[in-house]
């Protein structure tokens, strides 16, 4: 067992499957003689006959073999396949299609499109036009006109362009370029265990979620929109984060139904994309974060990313942690941090009674 591995920790994200730590080690198994993810779905064995590798080459020098349902020495493999399809999609004037970018990785389209979906908490349809946004913000920032900004944002049609920035920005393209002037944000501070939230939205959906804050950060914020106090519109929306923090049975209802408007860099919003698809309990690295989001190499933009995020719960950067296991930074204090990973863990998965 290499010296590195915490083998406390290592169990515990054994026992609840967390793809988070796959391709960090490898589980081997006694009994069986075969090694395999931490995600592994088949049974949990008894806890002595059960040993950890750094990867799967050490297991075998141990005398293991890889377990043919989860095929832990394909993790590397997966990943790299990842990086080079999004690094195809940033690159490309035209977004390639999911025949094209599977064949260059090598799967077949189907089993690719899951895949890159539960790297990057996108489909890799969703991952391209995250990047026409991203172009067409940046062009509305450089240009002096829509017109001009249509043309060096490479869209094939205004209307294309718009769709993007509309899409993806919240507020059409003019509002963009006047700083936001005009949106009309509405505010409430709720009361949970964990302090005051502030929870504020536009009409696209939330803007902003922290605690500890009142309506003098948001004039900081967003200095050219009407901020308004809520008269009582946003009790349902509000109860919805609320359930974020306090677990209850609202805990969970689908992303459609909490809308987000965000806007942020198309690397840092494809990282709150993937920290939105980490479910309830688990935890990822910021390395992990950062190939997810299609630049391995961009670790501590990651981390920045997560210090950005600013919607927390609904983005739940919480769940994000440092390469050697320990929980890192958080914006609104660690305790609250552990506070919320012990309640996700032992708050049972929504299936649970169906399953039962």
């Amino acid at each position: 067992m290499t010296d590195a591995i915490q083998p406390d920790l290592a169990w515990e994200a054994f026992l609840r499957r967390d793809r988070g730590w796959d391709g960090r080690l490898v589980v081997a198994v006694a009994t069986t003689g075969i090694y395999c993810r931490p995600s592994c779905p088949a049974r949990r064995p008894a806890r002595a006959h059960v040993s950890f590798f750094g990867d799967g080459e050490a297991a075998q020098t141990a005398g293991f073999r890889a377990c043919l349902r989860c095929r832990p020495d394909e993790v590397q493999r997966d990943t790299a396949a990842v990086t080079v399809a999004a690094a195809l999609i940033e690159a490309a004037d035209q977004p390639p299609s999911l025949a094209a970018l599977a064949a260059e990785a090598g799967y077949a389209p189907h089993h690719f499109h899951r895949l890159f979906k539960r790297a990057t908490g996108l489909t890799p349809a969703a991952y391209a036009r995250a990047m026409r946004a991203r172009r067409a913000a940046a062009a509305l920032s450089d240009e002096t006109s829509v017109t001009d900004a249509i043309y060096a944002a490479g869209s094939a049609a205004p209307s294309r362009f718009y769709a993007d920035a509309a899409g993806r920005l919240g507020m059409a393209p003019s509002a963009w370029m006047r700083g936001g002037d005009g949106v009309t944000i509405r505010w409430t501070v709720a009361a949970t265990s964990l302090g005051p939230l502030l929870i504020a939205a536009t009409a696209k959906g939330l803007c902003r979620v922290s605690f500890d804050e009142d309506v003098t950060s948001l004039h900081a914020r967003f200095p050219r929109a009407d901020i308004r106090e809520d008269m009582g519109d946003m009790a349902t929306l509000a109860g919805r984060v609320v359930a974020h923090v306090e677990q209850s049975s609202e805990n969970g209802v689908p992303r459609a139904e909490v809308p987000l408007d965000l806007r942020g860099t198309a690397f840092q919003e494809t990282v709150w994309a993937a920290l939105r698809a980490i479910p309830p309990g688990e935890t990822r690295s910021y390395a992990e974060l950062a190939a997810a989001a299609g630049n391995p190499g961009a670790v501590r933009a990651a981390g920045s990313a997560c210090g950005a995020n600013p919607v927390a719960l609904v983005v739940p950067c919480h769940r994000a942690r440092r390469s050697d296991g320990s929980l890192g930074g958080y914006a609104w204090g660690l305790e609250r941090k552990r506070a919320l990973l012990d309640r996700e863990r032992r708050q049972p998965p929504p299936d649970a009674d169906r399953q039962s």
